[in-house]
């Protein structure tokens, strides 16, 4: 009988942990386990403006070779998103028809953006290497993380602004 009672316990307490999970998630909150921005939860807040510089936010990456091979190499999550991956949390640092040149550093239009050293190695010793830089197409965005060994557009390159899902807030976060 007891037996019993516990697995009832158990199972309610999985059917409570279950719909708080998906309420939340409904909700544009999400969890991040990345070290690219404080781990924690954030919410997706809609855009009711247009993108700017500086504006940090959710991006789902495009099904493309290069982020596949990211994947493989342990860069990116398994997710919700229409490629299948976990979306990213990424700062915009330039917008459709501004320059990005990547040298050891990124500049944007001529201006060293803070925090962006171009690594020739990731963490595992395997070469990596730097976007080409060049003019922000239309309808893409650069984006990067001050972390220092963020994936980001430096090595992936403009995205496409139709994956943004929005701004990103932190709820609830904190630096290991």
């Amino acid at each position: 009988m007891r037996h019993r009672r516990i697995l009832q316990f158990l199972a309610g307490a999985a059917v409570v942990v279950s719909a708080l999970a998906a309420t939340a998630f409904a909700g544009g909150y999400r969890l991040n386990l990345t070290p690219s921005e404080p781990l924690g939860l954030w919410r997706i807040e809609e855009f009711q403006r247009p993108v700017f510089i500086g504006d940090l936010v959710f991006l789902c990456p495009p099904t493309t070779a290069m982020f596949a091979e990211a994947w493989r190499r342990g860069y990116l999550r398994r997710g919700l998103c229409p490629s299948g991956f976990a979306p990213l949390i990424k700062t915009v640092a330039a917008l459709p028809g501004q320059r990005v040149d990547i040298t050891d550093h990124v500049l944007v239009d001529g201006r060293l953006v803070p925090a962006s050293s171009v690594w020739r190695t990731d963490g595992e010793g395997r070469a990596i290497n730097p976007d080409a830089g060049g003019v922000v197409p239309p309808h893409h965005l650069f984006l990067y993380s001050p972390f220092a060994s963020s994936y980001d557009s430096r090595y992936f390159g403009p995205v496409p602004d139709s994956g943004i899902l929005g701004l990103a807030r932190p709820v609830l976060t904190f630096e290991p």
